[in-house]
């Protein structure tokens, strides 16, 4: 806005705009009194967001001021909403005093909330990390930066191919995404929820080397892996700055990187996270999901680290093993709920630590963690009693922390208001002045109980009282029949209806006193609880340390009790190729539904490398494949798995092609998406991956589909040799056993009873013999004439099919010793009800078996 443009506003309203011109983006909250008040545009938005009422403030520069506003004491609930909402706003605070300011009350934006920045308890999920991501494209590499604010977890990493960023977009799954101003970005990137554009040069390389070294205070990047990943420390810079520009305050519990280069964990793409339905499922209810089965941990810290396991299981049998181990142990006599029982009573110290560094702390933040050291003695002795390395050094990371316990005791008041602005938070025996003005605040009391009593014998009133209001200060009321009778030194100070209100020269010097004694008592007990934070700041590294000690001794104990819970077994890591599965079961199947569950077995080793899976519909075939899956991966990130045993050789990789959707926003179809996929498993796939085809080729012509699923077996099989299993409707791809050496056909049973099909879920070896469609139309509730209508032109079509046959293969000597090849007709006529047929359903009936028969 130009400067005669500014000229025309009033003065409050040209501080506002100059503010509003550095964050055009972003909701400008406005502190005015006890509310933050929105205006022009902002106030639109706000009020459509937010549901408020759209009103206006006078006029400037001739037209009015639309106007919103929400209380000061509520802001954290309006926040919490607009994060939700993808939106980012600016907090702007009166800095300068009213009483002296001239002109508008001096005001600075302190801080900036946006959806990845945010650390205040009410604006967050307990149990889901919130990451800020950043992005830098440099020389055919992808640098990808990640941060959790609310507990300081920082990293980087450098990608190669777009295949692999999505997929650690899909495992991140990160609020809000820095990319550059003038990248357009790929399709599945830039159009992302949460995307945020940045100034090119904050992607800088070299800026962003200094920032960091800066930062950690270092040398060199060299101990954090990242020296010689210029991509990944551009997008660690731009990450950075961003923090600090929006935090408007130092970041110390920010004290290192971890660089992340893929090789220590098994590979997932994106499409593979969602068909596995790890933390997600469809249908919005996370029970239906891997981790809702497993997160019955008790602490938010826990629940966040469990969800970070199952996205990153690891490849190191070591790690596993002593997971294994611990939770072994854990299990001895039920160890694990006493452990349990201790965790349950600990806050999350993770995100309390992080308000300490942040100074966003606020007292029943302190209390929780006073809590929660309480309770590590007790906590630690259970875990000394464990016989397990990986818990004997948890036992030493959480450490007890009894200076820190001590201090907060003593600074403390048992139970602390939510917010230090009204006082009471500093324990009595803290701070000498504190105790003396509160001692002079506090004998007020008593001293106008004296004054009330002398003033009432020596008016004679015996009604008139004292009294006290935070607008109006120290009253003496009357009722109006005895104005009368009041004494010359009373001075009125209010009326109201019925009574009147008066102050002496004592009762207004006790008052400045007072008054002035409560304002000190408050600012002293304020800059006490400033000490109290920076005290506690220099405790960061032990702190975080304990939380992150806490978190894996949670999920170790909530792994433990899952395996009692759900009868899951430890598994073996073998080093020589290969997957054995006895028993197994698919551990969110199990505990939703109401049947019992049918257990089957799996073995890949160096003789068979693929399962071809044919079967009915219905039967099974999903669950079986997705259940291998997951067992796979519980294994990899230390857990007992759904079987009765599971030997499990190297993995690298688990790939998915399970159903499809169109990407309409993209302009695929189902079976572009289906062969996007497809060709992704074709091209990363190794000997040591784990791949689960579905129905490949059902998006097209039947025997395009069937020639594209032929060669995608056959490839896998031939050429890429990885563990699969490959479930089909196309018989013809059982011949690929005869074929081919390492491939074997199993089926999923099912038998008929009447017109009705039972399926039995039990997986038996060779192929299946029949589709059981028609069977599975009628159980959907598809009418029985379409059904009828359906069988009928069933036969048809086979009996067609048999015709063509007999005619490309000419006449040949009969075998007398060969059965009989069914008849269409007879086979049609077993099918039959006839006391269901319609008179018109009869007559087709007829003219069907006329065709057939001729």
């Amino acid at each position: 806005m130009s400067t005669d443009a500014l000229d025309k506003h009033t003065p409050m309203m040209r501080q506002y705009l100059a503010m509003k011109a550095e964050h055009p983006d972003r909701l400008l909250f406005y502190r005015m009194g006890d509310f933050y008040e929105l205006f022009f545009e902002d106030a639109r938005r706000a009020a459509q967001l937010l549901d408020l009422t759209l009103t206006s403030r006078g006029e400037s520069a001739g037209a009015r001021i639309p106007m919103a506003g929400i209380p000061y004491h509520a802001a954290d609930n309006y926040l919490a909403r607009l994060v939700r909402m993808g939106e980012s706003v600016a907090i702007c605070e009166q800095i300068g005093d009213p009483a002296t300011s001239k002109g508008p009350v001096e005001r600075k934006v302190v801080r900036i909330v946006t959806p990845g920045t945010v650390t205040d308890e009410a604006l967050l999920e307990e149990r889901r990390e919130n990451l800020l991501a950043a992005l830098a494209p440099l020389d055919q590499r992808y640098g990808l930066a990640y941060l959790d604010l609310a507990s300081g977890r920082f990293a980087v990493q450098e990608l190669s191919s777009l295949e692999r960023l999505l997929g650690e977009l899909e495992r991140l799954n990160p609020v809000e995404l820095l990319l550059m101003e003038d990248w357009p970005g790929p399709e599945g990137i830039a159009g992302r929820k949460g995307v945020t554009r940045r100034p090119a040069w904050h992607f800088d390389p070299v800026s962003a080397r200094q920032l960091l070294l800066r930062q950690f205070n270092t040398r060199d990047l060299e101990g954090f892996g990242c020296e010689d990943a210029p991509a990944a420390v551009a997008a660690a810079g731009c990450l950075l700055q961003y923090v600090k520009e929006t935090q408007k305050t130092a970041l110390p519990h920010l004290r290192g990187l971890r660089s992340e280069t893929g090789e220590e964990t098994i590979i997932l793409d994106a499409a593979s996270r969602r068909n596995l339905e790890l933390d997600y499922h469809p249908s919005g209810n996370s029970q239906f999901t891997l981790f809702g089965i497993l997160d019955r941990t008790a602490t938010p810290m826990g629940s966040r680290l469990l969800r970070r396991w199952l996205h990153s299981p690891l490849r190191e049998p070591a790690r596993l093993r002593e997971r294994y181990q611990a939770i072994g142990s854990l299990l001895e006599n039920r160890r694990d709920q006493d452990l349990r029982g201790h965790l349950q009573q600990i806050g999350d110290v993770e995100r309390i630590a992080a308000r300490i560094a942040l100074r966003s702390a606020r007292p029943r933040d302190l209390a929780t963690l006073r809590l929660s050291l309480a309770v590590l003695p007790e906590l630690r002795a259970r875990l000394a009693a464990c016989d397990s390395p990986l818990l004997e050094r948890l036992h030493g990371e959480i450490g007890e922390h009894p200076e820190t316990l001590d201090l907060l005791r003593r600074a403390l008041v048992d139970n602390p208001p939510m917010l230090i602005r009204d006082g009471g938070v500093i324990r009595d025996g803290y701070d000498g002045e504190l105790d003396e003005l509160r001692a002079l605040s506090q004998n007020a009391d008593r001293f106008l109980v004296d004054m009330e009593q002398r003033e009432r014998e020596r008016t004679g009133i015996s009604n008139l009282k004292f009294g006290y209001n935070r607008v109006h200060g120290f009253y003496i009321e009357l009722s109006r029949t005895q104005a009368d009778n009041v004494p010359v030194d009373y001075t009125r100070k209010q009326t109201l209806k019925g009574v009147e209100r008066y102050i002496t020269a004592e009762l207004k010097a006790f008052e400045d006193k007072v008054l002035s004694a409560r304002e000190r008592a408050l600012s002293c007990e304020k800059a006490l609880y400033e000490g109290l934070l920076e005290r506690l700041a220099g405790q960061l590294e032990g702190l975080q340390a304990c939380a992150a000690g806490l978190a894996e001794a949670d999920v170790l104990a909530t792994l433990a009790e899952r395996a009692d819970a759900l009868n899951l077994n430890p598994p073996a890591l073998s080093e020589s190729p290969g997957i054995r599965i006895a028993g197994g079961r698919h551990p969110v199947v199990e505990q939703v539904s109401d049947l019992p569950f049918v257990p089957n077995d799996l073995q890949f080793d160096g003789d068979t490398r693929m399962l071809i899976i044919t079967g009915p519909n219905m039967g099974g075939k999903s669950t079986y494949m997705r259940q291998a899956a997951l067992i796979v991966l519980l294994a990899h990130i230390g857990s007992y798995v759904p079987a009765d045993s599971a030997e499990i050789g190297p993995i690298d990789r688990i790939f998915t092609r399970i159903g499809a959707s169109d990407d309409l926003a993209s302009g695929r179809s189902t079976f572009m998406v289906e062969m996007t996929e497809t060709a992704n498993i074709l091209h990363n796939a190794t000997p040591n991956s784990l791949v689960l085809m579905d129905e490949v080729g059902r998006g097209t012509s039947t025997f395009d589909g069937l020639s594209l699923a032929w060669a995608c077996a056959e490839h896998l099989a031939r050429e890429v040799k990885a563990f699969t299993l490959f479930a089909t409707h196309y018989f013809e791809l059982t011949g690929l056993a005869d074929e081919h050496e390492g491939i074997r056909n199993v089926h999923l049973d099912a038998v008929e009873h009447g017109e009705h099909i039972v399926f039995l879920h039990a997986l038996k070896e060779g192929p299946a013999n029949q589709s059981y469609g028609l069977q599975v139309a009628a159980l959907a509730g598809v009418p029985r004439e379409v059904v009828g209508r359906a069988r009928q032109k069933l036969m048809g079509l086979e009996n067609k099919a048999y015709q063509e046959q007999r005619r490309e293969s000419g006449a040949r000597q009969l075998d007398l010793f060969a059965p009989l090849e069914p008849s269409p007709a007879l086979a049609l006529l077993e099918g039959v009800r006839p006391d269901e047929l319609s008179p018109r359903e009869a007559l087709d009936l007829i003219y069907e078996l006329k065709r057939l028969s001729g």
